[in-house]
């Protein structure tokens, strides 16, 4: 294995542990619901496309962070889709490093995401080389994919431990939502800290109302 994709590789490994502790943190018996999660990639896209600005008939300019965000959705989507309960997450990561390292890309980024959100459609799976295509073009490394993943998975269990999943969650704190605190978060704490995922969840812990 190249030095490339074993720099890939462990990291990915981290992500797929992260994303099934999730998943089941959610539903203990996730992996044997069939959840569509090509239908959550094909429509963060949609939303995503949004935020970067599709329209003609009015000015839209890029909201380039929150891009970044959705494209962190959906790898959380995409890798919950290559968790198969077959192969092992070692096996997985090399397939997936191996994708992202041949990034396949269209001519604009709203092509390439299309191209990403055809595979969800018609295959109902998970395309990590468009993926890779869409963070080439809106200019996002393999490192701060890694650092907003870990970012948004803490942010995804914070929300479940304040009530998310019945209906008590505040998304909307003091003007904002915890999407873009979140952003504002990460960029005060180092990723190379090893509490760093703690950190992050006791500085969210820190602006979310008490009442």
């Amino acid at each position: 294995m190249s030095a490339e994709l074993s720099n890939l590789t462990q990291p990915l490994v981290t992500m797929l542990e992260m994303q099934d502790a999730m998943n089941s943190k959610v539903n203990s018996k996730w992996f044997d619901q069939n959840f569509e999660w090509y239908r959550a990639i094909w429509i963060e896209c949609a939303e995503m496309l949004d935020h970067y600005g599709w329209k003609w008939w009015k000015h839209q300019s890029p909201e380039t962070e929150q891009v970044k965000l959705e494209l962190v959705d959906i790898f959380h989507f995409g890798l919950s889709c290559r968790i198969n309960g077959a192969d092992d997450y070692q096996t997985i990561a090399k397939e997936i490093a191996m994708e992202l390292s041949q990034p396949k890309q269209a001519a604009s980024f709203p092509e390439t995401l299309e191209m990403m959100a055809a595979t969800a459609l018609t295959q109902h799976g998970f395309d990590a080389a468009a993926f890779a295509g869409c963070m080439y073009q809106i200019d996002m490394s393999f490192a701060e994919l890694y650092r907003s993943y870990v970012g948004k998975n803490t942010l995804n269990f914070f929300r479940q431990d304040h009530g998310y999943k019945d209906g008590t969650y505040h998304k909307q704190w003091h003007g904002k939502e915890d999407n873009e605190h979140l952003v504002e978060v990460l960029l005060e704490l180092s990723i190379e800290d090893p509490a760093f995922k703690e950190n992050v969840y006791q500085a969210l812990l820190a602006r979310y109302p008490s009442k």
